[in-house]
């Protein structure tokens, strides 16, 4: 079997979540043994090809394998839910985003869904086959180091007493920037740092005043490679996640198999994780501020090692073993 991991745009998507999962996908076709190219140009000594993208180029790729007689797989990354709360008129464009998400996919002989909740909502459209595979965990690179731990904080010029809440994300306010800074203002005897960028001429006035707010106690720290974000998972006490809406989110996942604790908003994606077991959920600001507060002062148990145990499941060999599944059971329906 050889597979072409088709992904148009990826300068442009290199830095985000979905940049993350393609090289997942890579590292879990080799780490099993699978012949795979990113080269279009290999597309005739391919048996199947997986789409990762939504672009008109990803489109036209689909038509084309299908044309030439190769199996279609399409990574399935976005909804209209989570295109929401995005860009500047990302609202009033969803109807159509959803539309043109549902053409691309349709083109797909079977879908891949990050998760069950995503599935479902994808399965709402009206698509099929869609298998649930998260996006994965490297968890021989996410791994608690102290000594990037403290070379974080020497980074950032944080002391050793120093208590750190750790945002990851765009500048988006479905990331839940918004609370993020609002907990700073709330907590100024805490650290709080926002890994991630995104140009603000693409966003809202509000984000924009959030990321220009200044506060002694709050740093936004940018676009960073992804050992700094290893880093700063492995130096800081609390990683603070109260996105509005995700199909997955690979940094929850980092947190976990980083072993730092974790407080997320109680909202349906996050049914797979549970409340007070690997999880804190909080609901609004009011929550948030309570549980960070209690978290970070140990007046509520540490949850990390129970949060790793859950991120073994997503490790990348894993991962790798249900997309082959997938890609079997597409050939051998073709044959």
């Amino acid at each position: 079997m050889k597979v072409l991991l088709y992904t148009e745009s990826q300068k442009m998507i290199g830095k985000s979540g979905l940049g993350k999962a393609i090289e997942h996908q890579k590292q879990a076709l080799k780490t099993n043994n699978i012949d795979y190219t990113t080269d279009a140009k290999e597309l005739d000594s391919c048996d199947l090809v997986d789409i990762n993208f939504f672009g008109p180029k990803s489109y036209l790729m689909a038509k084309k394998a299908k044309r030439k007689g190769k199996k279609v797989v399409y990574h399935a990354h976005s909804t209209k839910e989570d295109f929401k709360n995005s860009f500047l008129f990302s609202n009033q464009l969803a109807p159509l985003f959803k539309w043109w998400i549902c053409k691309c996919y349709s083109k797909a002989d079977h879908i891949i869904s990050p998760t069950e909740y995503s599935k479902k909502i994808q399965e709402g459209y009206g698509l099929s086959p869609i298998t649930a595979i998260s996006n994965g965990i490297d968890m021989s690179f996410f791994k608690k180091d102290e000594k990037l731990g403290r070379e974080f904080r020497e980074t950032y010029h944080y002391s050793k007493n120093d208590k750190i809440v750790v945002g990851i994300g765009l500048y988006l306010k479905r990331k839940g920037i918004l609370d993020f800074v609002e907990m700073a203002k709330r907590l100024p005897e805490y650290q709080f740092i926002w890994f991630g960028y995104l140009d603000l001429k693409l966003v809202p006035k509000e984000i924009r005043k959030a990321v220009n707010t200044k506060l002694p106690n709050l740093k936004f720290a940018g676009y960073v490679e992804q050992k700094m974000i290893h880093a700063a998972l492995s130096g800081a006490n609390l990683y603070f996640f109260p996105t509005l809406e995700e199909t997955e989110g690979i940094p929850l996942l980092e947190a976990f198999s980083s072993k730092i604790d974790v407080v997320v908003r109680d909202i349906p994606i996050f049914e797979w994780v549970k409340d007070k077991k690997q999880v804190y959920k909080g609901k609004n600001n009011d929550e948030f501020e309570d549980l960070i507060r209690k978290i970070l002062e140990g007046k509520l148990p540490s949850l990390k090692d129970a949060a790793y145990e859950l991120a073994k499941k997503c490790e990348i060999k894993k991962v790798g073993e249900q997309m082959i599944e997938v890609y079997q059971s597409v050939l051998k329906d073709a044959k």
